[in-house]
């Protein structure tokens, strides 16, 4: 049960698991090009934070990490600013979440045990696996919605590259209220297919050690 715990994505800490990056699933999801942007965002900010946790004279102080996370994800938004400015402004909000996401996850509490090389693999395990969900969300929300798919720009925001001209836009899909809907379905289908929650998980390992001579 220790590996299904612990598993990036149907783990017991998993984001549909615990739904601690819930606002940012909803809020980056609207279109492609969103989520792309803050797919490597995560991935920056996940893999570097880590990283720099595991340097031997970096102090352990708990307190320094939400600094460290919002200075690495602060760095990020520098990068995209001086490339896409349009687009830099039309994610502020939500790559601000990014490093939140990345202290309140318990990621950087998984990796004390780890050397460099395998806490780098399991940031960028855990920020694949958020990235996909919101991949995922955001290709059923922009066509559904908006009937195209984005990319993101150079100097120009985004750039619609698939338009659907017979689709009949649900525009309910678009919002926060469309979002937690297929969030909802979303996490039906998880706990269906095989997610459990921490009771049962917790209740299947009583149940084991019972069974056990």
């Amino acid at each position: 049960m220790t590996g299904r715990r612990n598993h990036p994505f149907w783990g017991l800490q998993s984001p549909l698991a615990t739904l601690s990056g819930g606002s940012l699933l909803i809020l980056a999801s609207g279109r492609l090009s969103f989520a792309l942007v803050c797919a490597l965002a995560l991935l920056w900010v996940y893999v570097l934070t880590g990283l720099v946790m595991r340097i031997p004279r970096v102090p352990g102080w708990e307190g320094l990490v939400p600094f460290l996370a919002s200075f690495i994800g602060g760095l990020y938004i520098l990068i995209i600013f001086l490339f896409n400015p349009i687009l830099a402004m039309d994610t502020l909000f939500f790559l601000i979440l990014c490093p939140l996401c990345c202290v309140f996850s318990g990621l950087l509490k998984r990796l004390e045990k780890l050397e460099a090389g395998e806490a780098a693999a399991r940031s960028c395990q855990e920020a694949l696996a958020f990235s996909a969900l919101i991949l995922g969300l955001s290709l059923i929300r922009e066509p559904l919605s908006y009937g195209c798919l984005s990319l993101p720009g150079i100097r120009r925001g985004i750039v619609k590259c698939i338009e659907f001209s017979q689709w009949v836009p649900v525009r309910i899909i678009a919002s926060s209220s469309g979002a937690l809907i297929l969030l909802g379905y979303g996490i039906a289908l998880f706990r269906r297919l095989g997610g459990s929650s921490p009771d049962s998980a917790d209740a299947g390992e009583e149940s084991g050690r019972e069974g056990r001579p």
